[in-house]
């Protein structure tokens, strides 16, 4: 924590992150003012996205000599403290192994302080949180695990993915109807309280190809055989722009609903009773929107170590291997960004380029087994004619 908030202001030297101590503090007074960010390229988020950007703007309020930047640090520490708690208590609570708050705190140590100064954690928690819910033997199990998913699918889009591995019948009427219902409330609340609250649906047009997604890959070794691109800050990333580029984005954009539309082949052929199938599939969902996404940003790492820490709070998951997978891919991404990430953007360094390989390959075996295990774990095999 104290590396997060960076003690050492108040001795004199260093500073906040960037994201938090410049681009979420110019959200803050923009939001606080009552309007969404029109004119920053950077703000491509849903609505509910308002909700962990003003929080912290309350907290300082609430505790004087407390500013922004160390406000939102201090909740996110929080945030994290709890879902360690509840990971926790849950593994105890079935009489499982500590596998999964473990890989929660060392995927977070490995990412260094980025989980804190980035948002991404307090969605994250929210989607673990439905998970564990939606695992209650309970009558309200589904509602509560389709109204939290909403929740969060409303501050950053991902957590919608949660849906894919409901099972057949009521179960999935209820949760859908309930993250229907309660999406709908939510985003209604702050297009009529706050203007410009569908301005993020235009910013996501013009996304290009940033520079650590999978699709960035063969550009970073052309750049070493005379290709005319660079890169460019743009959309809010560092993106590359020039030739091929925008033909290299439209095979991401085919690559993803290709996924989408074997996510919904799964769905038709598979056996979803068992309870492990949902945060199984989960896993599966986010990681292959992952890797065929035009951006790829660090802190989607951290979506992916805490849906996998749902997967081994279920001693029959399929997922155990991939977890491992994600936890070494957590490495390379803090090798990349910040250690390495100048040499990449910058200069085309070989061992940026090839730290950068190493981790998108990490996630594409990721994504990769964690379907065929999927697949192999809920689709009957067919019996010979």
């Amino acid at each position: 924590m104290p590396a997060a908030l960076k003690i050492s202001p108040f001795v004199g030297g260093g500073g906040l992150d960037p994201s938090v101590s410049k681009v979420y503090t110019g959200w803050y007074a923009v939001l606080s003012g009552g309007s969404f960010p029109l004119h920053d390229v950077s703000w491509q988020y849903p609505p509910g996205a308002a909700l962990p950007i003003l929080a912290p703007g309350l907290a300082s309020d609430l505790a004087p000599g407390l500013d922004y930047g160390h406000a939102f640090i201090v909740l996110a520490a929080l945030c994290d403290a709890a879902v360690f708690a509840l990971l926790l208590w849950a593994a105890r609570r079935r009489g499982r192994s500590l596998a999964a708050p473990w890989l929660w705190t060392v995927g977070l140590a490995v990412l260094s302080t980025m989980p804190w100064n980035r948002f991404d954690l307090h969605v994250t928690a929210l989607a673990m949180l439905a998970l564990v819910a939606a695992s209650a033997r309970r009558a309200w199990a589904d509602r509560v695990f389709g109204a939290v998913a909403a929740v969060a699918a409303v501050v950053k889009v991902w957590p919608a993915l949660l849906l894919a591995g409901t099972s057949r019948g009521r179960r999935t009427r209820t949760a859908w109807s309930a993250t229907a219902v309660t999406g709908a409330a939510v985003t209604a609340g702050f297009a009529l309280a706050m203007p410009n609250a569908f301005s993020f649906l235009a910013a996501q047009e013009s996304r290009g190809i940033q520079i650590e997604s999978v699709g960035s890959l063969p550009f970073h070794v052309a750049r070493h055989f005379g290709w005319s691109g660079t890169w460019a800050a743009k959309d809010g990333s560092h993106e590359f722009v020039g030739p091929w580029v925008h033909g290299v984005g439209i095979a991401m954009q085919i690559s993803t609903v290709l996924a989408f539309g074997w996510l919904l082949w799964w769905r038709r052929r598979s056996d979803r009773t068992a309870a492990r199938v949902l945060p199984d599939a989960a896993m599966t969902a986010t990681l292959l929107f992952v890797v065929t996404s035009r951006v790829i940003s660090p802190q989607y790492l951290v979506w992916l170590v805490g849906l996998a820490a749902v997967c081994l709070l279920r001693g029959d998951t399929t997922q155990r291997p991939v977890a491992l997978l994600i936890l070494a891919a957590c490495l390379f991404t803090t090798l990349d960004f910040p250690l390495l990430y100048r040499g990449l953007r910058d200069d085309a360094s070989w061992l940026s380029i090839v730290n950068l390989y190493v981790r998108n390959l990490l996630l594409l075996a990721a994504a990769w087994l964690s379907a065929r295990r999927l697949w192999r774990g809920t689709v009957p095999a067919r019996r010979p004619v």
